[in-house]
C-alpha cells in the first residue's frame, strides 16, 4: 500500500535571508507556477482540476499552473479557466511567484476564491475557509522545503479554545465508496458521496492512504430558511468570504502561535482548515481561483530592480500604468495593465 503523509509542521528559526528573482527583463504579479497539489478527498477531486489515468503528482500540479495562469489573464472562454478544489480538511496547494514576494506596508498577497454570501444574509453563504502558509527559499534552490509559517486569521482571538493547534486526520481509500478517516483526537467519519459526482473521491495519484495536518478551525455550519450556509470568519482566511481576499505577511505565526518577522517570502500553501459537511452541500472544501503579488512594484524595490530609480506615473490608452525611470532616462520600467513589469531600453 502506498502512503501520503504531510504534515504542515511550523518551525521556528530562520537564519538566512531568502530574496531573489529569475534573471528576466519582465516581472508579473501572478504566480509562475504551482510546486504541489495534495487535495483531500471529496465531491469535486479528480474533476478540478481533472485527472486523466496516467496522471502523477507533476502532471496534476502542471494542470493547476495552467488553471490558476489562464485565470489571471483577461481572456474569455480560456479553456484553462476554472477552481482548483482542495478537497476536505488538510488538502492543500502550494505556488510560487518569479520573484520574493516583500513584507511592505499592508496586504501583500491577493488570493481569491469562489466565497459568496447568501442573498439577503450578510453574516454567511458559501464560506470554505483555507489557512496561507508562506516560507522564505533559504537555501535558494527554488523548492518548497524550507520552514513553514502560518498567517494568522481572525479565529485565533475570535474562537480561543475551540481552534485546535496540531490536528491530524488519515484518509483511506475505498474505491467508489465513502472514504474513511480517523484523526489525532479520537474522531473519524467518513467523506461521503453523493449522487451529483460519481466520480472516485480520493484524489487518485496519491495512494490509498492519506495523512494531513496543521490547524482545524471549528464549525461554522447553520440551518437557514433556503438549507445550510456557513458563517462568515471575520478576516485571514482564503475563500471564507467575498471580501477576504487581501492577506499580510506580517501575520505570520511560529508553531507556538509566536508572531515572526519576515522581510520577503518566496512559497505559499493555502490547505482547507474545516473538517465539516452539511445535507445537500457535502464537504466543505477550499476553492481558489488565483494568487497575486499585491504589491508588485514595492517587492521589485525591495529586491533591488530599481535601484537608483525614481518614480513616476502615466497612461497608455486610458489604462494607468506604474513607471520607474533610471536616472539617465535610458531604462524604463512599466507596470503595464496586466500586472506585468516590463524593462524599456531607450
Amino acid at each position: 500500500m502506498r502512503k501520503t503523509v504531510v504534515t504542515l509542521l511550523l518551525l521556528t528559526t530562520l537564519t538566512a535571508v531568502a530574496q531573489q528573482k529569475r534573471d528576466k527583463a519582465e516581472y508579473n504579479a501572478y504566480i509562475e507556477a504551482v510546486d504541489e497539489y495534495v487535495p483531500a478527498p471529496g465531491q469535486f477531486v479528480n474533476t478540478m482540476p481533472e485527472y486523466n489515468d496516467g496522471d502523477n503528482a507533476q502532471t496534476m500540479a502542471e494542470k493547476c499552473s495552467r488553471t490558476m495562469i489562464a485565470n489571471s489573464r483577461d481572456i474569455k472562454d480560456d479553456p484553462d479557466k476554472g477552481l482548483i478544489c482542495l478537497g476536505a480538511y488538510g488538502g492543500y496547494i502550494t505556488f510560487h511567484f518569479d520573484h520574493s514576494i516583500a513584507n511592505a506596508d499592508g496586504a501583500d498577497l491577493k488570493i481569491v476564491g469562489n466565497a459568496f454570501a447568501e442573498t439577503g444574509n450578510p453574516l454567511g453563504g458559501s464560506s470554505e475557509p483555507g489557512i496561507i502558509m508562506v516560507s522564505k527559499d533559504v537555501n535558494h534552490n527554488w523548492l518548497p522545503d524550507d520552514p513553514w509559517y502560518e498567517l494568522s486569521g481572525s479565529a485565533d482571538v475570535d474562537s480561543v479554545g475551540k481552534v485546535i493547534y496540531g490536528y491530524e486526520i488519515t484518509y483511506h481509500k475505498d474505491a467508489l465508496k465513502a472514504v474513511p478517516w480517523t484523526d489525532n483526537q479520537g474522531g473519524s467519519g467518513t467523506i461521503d458521496r453523493n449522487t451529483f459526482h460519481t466520480q472516485e473521491y480520493f484524489p487518485l495519484w496519491l495512494g490509498d492512504e492519506l495523512k494531513l495536518g496543521g490547524t482545524l478551525l471549528p464549525k461554522s455550519g447553520v440551518k437557514s430558511t433556503t438549507g445550510w450556509i456557513q458563517l462568515f470568519l471575520r478576516s485571514g482566511y482564503v475563500d471564507n468570504r467575498p471580501d477576504d481576499v487581501l492577506f499580510d505577511i506580517s501575520n505570520a505565526v511560529d508553531k507556538n502561535r509566536q508572531p515572526v518577522s519576515l522581510d520577503f517570502v518566496d512559497f505559499v500553501r493555502v490547505y482547507n482548515c474545516t473538517n465539516q459537511q452539511y445535507p445537500m452541500i457535502g464537504e466543505t472544501s477550499t476553492e481558489i481561483a488565483l494568487a497575486e503579488d499585491a504589491h508588485l512594484d514595492a517587492s521589485l524595490k525591495a529586491l533591488g530592480v530599481d535601484t537608483g530609480i525614481s518614480e513616476a506615473c502615466g497612461a497608455s490608452n486610458g489604462v494607468r500604468e506604474t513607471i520607474y525611470e533610471m536616472l539617465d532616462g535610458r531604462i524604463r520600467f512599466v507596470r503595464m495593465s496586466d500586472g506585468s513589469v516590463k524593462k524599456i531600453l531607450k
